[in-house]
């Protein structure tokens, strides 16, 4: 049975909601399928036949989550035609019912059809909106892929994560037009921003704060290291890591908390 279940009060909330909205047996049966649900189609009326399904998963798909948030995902974020013409979301309370019921359990749905839980949930909420308020596209992408591969992928979604820090300090190199390191890595790309942000604690006079911002470096060079012993962007050597989602998890929240740090910080620059 996989780890991840999609709670029952979930299912029968999902269930409802798009069976009522597709309304039609060969329409829910294609969304299923084309997301990977296992099995035959269940018998019943359409809102009957998305709970089965879902609960079906829980029993016999390895990623449950996988699965919900695929069927979820045309629903939650396309509009409809009378939507469109309108401007009113006429599905905006179904829609609210779907986020309250996965919040009960401590779930979240986040933009391509990812089902994120407990923790991972809030550290994505907050940088998920100051990357999209910002337009970083391709921080999106990768802190997107960090997410969706934790508990499938841990070695590559460690490696997202690298990327996610990568990304950013470049984009924040080009946009303030610093000379741009010969290696294009974590930790040589991490000098140059840290340093014009004034992140540099030998010049900082607070000693709280100094040790702070020496961890920020820490994390760097442990994000750094990690990608390159045990993620999937390197080959192994003879010496295996065991990376479990719990070590993946630990990378991608570390990689958050400052990624959320630099873009405030660069922020409160432009503001001033």
């Amino acid at each position: 049975m996989p780890d991840k279940q999609i709670p029952k009060a979930v299912s029968a909330v999902v269930g409802q909601v798009l069976g009522s909205h597709y309304y039609n047996h060969r329409r829910i049966e294609t969304l299923f399928e084309e997301v990977g649900a296992p099995g035959d189609p269940p018998q019943g009326n359409c809102e009957t036949k998305c709970i089965d399904w879902l609960r079906r998963c829980n029993r016999d798909h390895p990623d449950p989550y996988q699965v919900l948030g695929g069927v979820l995902e045309e629903f939650m974020e396309l509009p409809t035609a009378d939507w469109s013409l309108s401007g009113d979301d006429p599905w905006r309370k179904e829609r609210d019912r779907v986020e309250k019921v996965l919040a009960r359990y401590g779930l979240s749905y986040r933009r391509g059809g990812r089902i994120i839980g407990g923790g991972d949930a809030a550290s994505a909420k907050s940088l998920e909106e100051i990357i999209r308020d910002r337009d970083l596209a391709s921080v999106e992408d990768e802190f997107g892929r960090a997410l969706a591969q934790i508990e499938s992928d841990p070695p590559a979604a460690v490696t997202a994560s690298c990327s996610l820090l990568e990304s950013l300090f470049k984009i924040y190199i080009e946009e303030h037009q610093l000379p741009s390191p010969k290696k294009k890595t974590i930790k040589p790309l991490w000098a140059v921003v840290s340093r014009d942000l004034g992140f540099d604690p030998a010049e900082i006079a607070d000693d709280d704060l100094k040790r702070i911002l020496s961890g920020m470096s820490s994390i760097v060079d442990g994000i750094g290291a990690l990608r390159t012993h045990t993620s999937s962007a390197h080959g192994r050597g003879k010496r295996r890591y065991r990376l479990r989602p719990r070590h993946a998890r630990l990378a991608i929240h570390s990689a958050t908390t400052l990624a959320t740090f630099v873009i405030e910080s660069w922020d409160e620059r432009t503001q001033r």
